[in-house]
C-alpha cells in the first residue's frame, strides 16, 4: 500500500499496534475494578504535563509521560484515603489536572497547532523517539501482565482475599496505577490526550459484553483495539482526519454494533422460544383430542 512508502505512517503503525495491543488489557482491568474514568482522568493530567513541559522548555511528552505517572500513584493513594467514595479521588485528580491545563496554557503563546497534536493526535507526531518509548511501555505491561497475572487477577475481583492470600495488594495497586499513567502519557502521540480512555475502555466494554470469561475477555479486547487503531490509521491517511476521533469513532462502531447483534440476537431467541412454546401447546391440545 501506498501509506507504507512513507516513514511516518510506519511508526505510527509500530506505535498504534503496540498501544492497541496493551491499552485494550489494562482497560479490561479497569473496568472489573470499577476504575474506568481513571484512564480519562489520567489523561487530563497528562495534558497539564504537556503544558507543563512547554512553558518550562521541556520535551512535552517526556514531561506528560511523568506528570501521568505521578498522577496514577495520587488518585491510588487517595483511593485509599477515601475508601467509602470511590469516586471522589478520580473527580479530584480531573479537575485538578485540567485547572493546572488551563492556567499554563494561558501562560504559552502560539502554540496552538503543535499542542493539537497532543489533544488528538497525529500520525506524524511519532518520532523515533516516541516509538522506543512505547515500544519500552508496551514491554513493560506485557511482563506485567504475564508474571503477576495470578495475584493481578486476585486483587482485580476482591482485594480483601487477596491480601489474606499473601498478595501485597498495595504494593500491586500502586504498580497497576504507575503502569497505568505509563500507558496513558504513551499513548498520546497515536489518539491523542483526549481520546486515550477511548482505546483503553471501548474495546474492553466491548469485550465484557460478549466474553464467556477473563482470558476471552482480554483476547477480544486486543483484537478490537487492534483492528480499530489499524482501521483508524488508514483511514485517516486517505480522507484527511484526525487519527485519534478516528479511531475512537471506529471503536464505537464496533460497540454499538455489538449491542444492536445482541439486542437482535435476543429478539430472534425471544420469538424462536414463543414458536416452540405455540408448537408444542398445539400438539399438546391435538393429542388430546385424538
Amino acid at each position: 500500500m501506498a501509506m507504507f512508502g512513507y516513514e511516518f505512517m510506519q511508526r505510527a503503525f509500530w506505535a498504534g499496534g503496540l498501544i492497541g495491543i496493551i491499552a485494550p488489557v489494562i482497560g479490561v482491568y479497569l473496568m472489573l475494578r470499577r476504575q474506568a474514568l481513571m484512564a480519562d482522568t489520567l489523561s487530563h493530567v497528562s495534558l497539564a504535563g504537556v503544558a507543563l513541559g512547554s512553558v518550562m522548555q521541556f520535551d512535552p511528552a517526556l514531561s506528560g509521560f511523568v506528570v501521568a505517572i505521578v498522577g496514577g500513584i495520587v488518585i491510588e493513594q487517595l483511593r485509599r484515603s477515601y475508601r467509602t467514595y470511590n469516586e471522589l479521588p478520580v473527580a479530584i485528580i480531573m479537575i485538578s489536572g485540567l485547572a493546572l491545563a488551563v492556567v499554563l496554557m494561558s501562560l504559552k503563546q502560539n502554540w496552538s497547532k503543535s499542542f493539537s497534536s497532543y489533544l488528538f493526535g497525529s500520525i506524524v507526531a511519532v518520532s523515533d523517539i516516541q516509538l522506543l518509548l512505547i515500544a519500552t511501555v508496551a514491554l513493560v505491561g506485557v511482563l506485567f501482565f504475564i508474571i503477576l497475572r495470578r495475584p493481578l487477577y486476585n486483587m482485580t475481583f476482591e482485594e480483601e482475599t487477596a491480601a489474606i492470600s499473601g498478595v501485597r495488594v498495595q504494593l500491586l495497586s500502586f504498580s497497576f496505577a504507575v503502569l497505568t499513567g505509563m500507558i496513558v502519557a504513551a499513548a498520546m502521540p497515536v489518539v491523542g490526550v483526549l481520546l486515550v480512555s477511548a482505546l483503553i475502555v471501548l474495546p474492553a466494554s466491548l469485550a465484557l459484553r460478549i466474553a464467556s470469561g477473563f482470558a476471552a475477555a482480554i483476547m477480544i479486547s486486543v483484537s478490537t483495539g487492534l483492528v480499530g487503531v489499524f482501521t483508524g490509521l488508514s483511514l485517516s491517511y486517505y480522507i484527511d482526519t484526525p487519527p485519534g476521533g478516528t479511531i475512537a469513532l471506529i471503536l464505537l462502531v464496533f460497540l454499538l454494533t455489538t449491542l444492536l447483534l445482541q439486542k437482535l440476537l435476543q429478539l430472534l431467541r425471544r420469538r424462536s422460544t414463543k414458536i416452540q412454546f405455540k408448537m408444542k401447546e398445539l400438539l399438546k391440545h391435538e393429542t388430546l383430542e385424538s
